[in-house]
Formats: C-alpha cells, structure tokens, sequence
C-alpha cells in the first residue's frame, strides 16, 4: 500500500520509519541533527511550496509535508492489512 504525503509524492507504507509534527526540530537537538545530516547526504525533499507541517522519515529519504502529521498518521492507520 502508499501514502500520500502531498504535493505529488507517494512513498510505500512498508518504507515509512516516523512521523513527526515539524515543530520537534525547534523541541530536539538530536533531531535538528539528524534532519542536518540527512540534507548534508542530500536525502531530504520539501513537498510543495507551502509551509510544512511535519516530518516524514522513511528507509530512503526525510520529507518535509504540507500535510499535519495528525492526518498523515490517520492515512496510514486505514490502511488494510496485507
């Protein structure tokens, strides 16, 4: 199954680690690091133009989301189990 994660994006449910509210880079300093080390490596993509609302981590990539993450969460939530 997938997700959509705004914008045009989609990642498969199987590769999905977290999500975070965004605001938890402001709250953390392991997570501002991690977040940094992952744009060093050039694995972090922004998801549209708007602001984003949440971080999503997967086995490849970090996504900033316009999407909240309350809602991103539900997504995978109603997902059948395979």
């Amino acid at each position: 199954m997938y997700v959509h994660l705004g914008g045009e994006r989609i990642v498969r449910a199987s590769e999905l680690v977290a999500i975070f509210d965004v605001s938890i880079e402001q709250s953390s300093r392991i997570s501002r690091q991690f977040t940094a080390c992952a744009s060093k490596r050039k694995n972090v993509e922004v998801i549209g133009e708007e602001e984003p609302k949440s971080i999503v981590i997967t086995t490849q990539k970090v996504y900033y989301s316009p999407i909240s993450s309350s809602t991103l969460k539900k997504r995978t939530h109603q997902l059948p189990d395979v």
